[in-house]
């Protein structure tokens, strides 16, 4: 909860206040409490006092007047709305090391599996967009509100090929129409296994991602060490190790977040957040019309409660 006018809340300061006040008064009523004579005589007569109703008036001023100061300070809550005019490209890795094994089944069918769960959480009035790259960008979808259409890219991938990254991830800043100025909330998602090893260079992309105000959220894909077979059969496996170094420099660069996977849950758990994130917005709504209700209803309350209960003689 955040305050428009936190000064108000030095008002609170007049609850302390009034139980000092109150106490005062009571131990300067106690000194001539043994004038009257007929003690006895008057506790008979009075009817049996209780002890929470004496201070129910109180603590019901006390909470509006709480209540009230909250109210002056104008308090805001957050709260997570959908953004259906958002608009997110899906750049995704098939080279030839997306085929290895150490994220089960392999890297590649974990990365369709992951992006199509990324859809899910977006809203239905999100545009959703998807390049697929290895040597080059090959398939392209631009971003449009039939999800339907990113999916059918995503699901067609096979792994083969080197890795352009930089290619890729230039194609889809253009889809976004990032020299537009005036261009809805948009945002890349880039899932690569490896060092891009062809192609434009990924961190100018980046520079230029950062400048149209398009952050990358970069995922780094597989475990050290991993390998494939080599295609010579007489050859030693190949490292395809992944390279999280340059997706972090890719991500820092654009202004996005860095994301190491090493399974298909890790994947999956990374992806649902990034949907859910990608497709709402934080926005805050001013909730001081309830304080200001609630205290007012107190002080009626505290009234009410005075005037039934105060003592007074029968």
């Amino acid at each position: 909860m955040t305050f428009s006018s936190p000064l108000f809340l030095f008002a609170l300061a007049a609850i302390p206040a009034l139980l000092a006040l109150q106490y005062a008064t009571r131990r300067r009523a106690r000194r001539y409490a043994v004038r009257f004579t007929a003690v006895e005589t008057l506790r008979l007569a009075a009817a049996p006092s209780s002890t929470w109703r004496r201070r129910l008036p109180l603590g019901l001023l006390l909470a509006a007047i709480a209540a009230l100061a909250v109210a002056l300070a104008r308090p805001h809550v957050a709260y997570r709305a959908a953004v259906d005019q958002a608009s997110v490209m899906l750049v995704t890795d098939h080279s030839g090391s997306m085929a290895a094994s150490d994220v089960q089944p392999t890297r590649l069918a974990a990365a369709v599996k992951a992006a199509n769960t990324f859809i899910d959480q977006l809203p239905g009035g999100a545009r959703v967009g998807a390049v697929t790259f290895s040597s080059s960008a090959d398939t392209v979808q631009g971003p449009v509100t039939n999800h339907s259409a990113a999916r059918g890219v995503i699901d067609a991938q096979t792994a083969d090929g080197a890795t352009a990254t930089g290619d890729a991830l230039l194609l889809a800043l253009q889809l976004l129409h990032g020299t537009d100025k005036k261009h809805p909330p948009a945002a890349v998602v880039l899932l690569s296994d490896g060092a891009a090893n062809t192609g434009v260079d990924p961190t100018t992309v980046a520079q230029q991602a950062a400048r149209d105000k398009i952050p990358i959220y970069t995922v780094a894909l597989g475990q050290p060490g991993a390998t494939i077979p080599n295609p010579d059969p007489l050859g030693p496996p190949v490292d395809v190790s992944p390279d999280p170094e340059l997706m972090a420099q890719i991500a820092k660069l654009s202004g996005g977040r860095t994301f190491n996977a090493q399974s298909a849950d890790q994947l999956s758990s990374i992806y649902k957040t990034l949907g859910s994130k990608l497709g709402s917005t934080t926005r805050h709504r001013e909730i001081a019309a309830l304080f200001a209700v609630g205290g007012l209803v107190l002080l009626l309350f505290a009234a009410g409660a005075s005037a039934r209960w105060a003592g007074r003689l029968p």
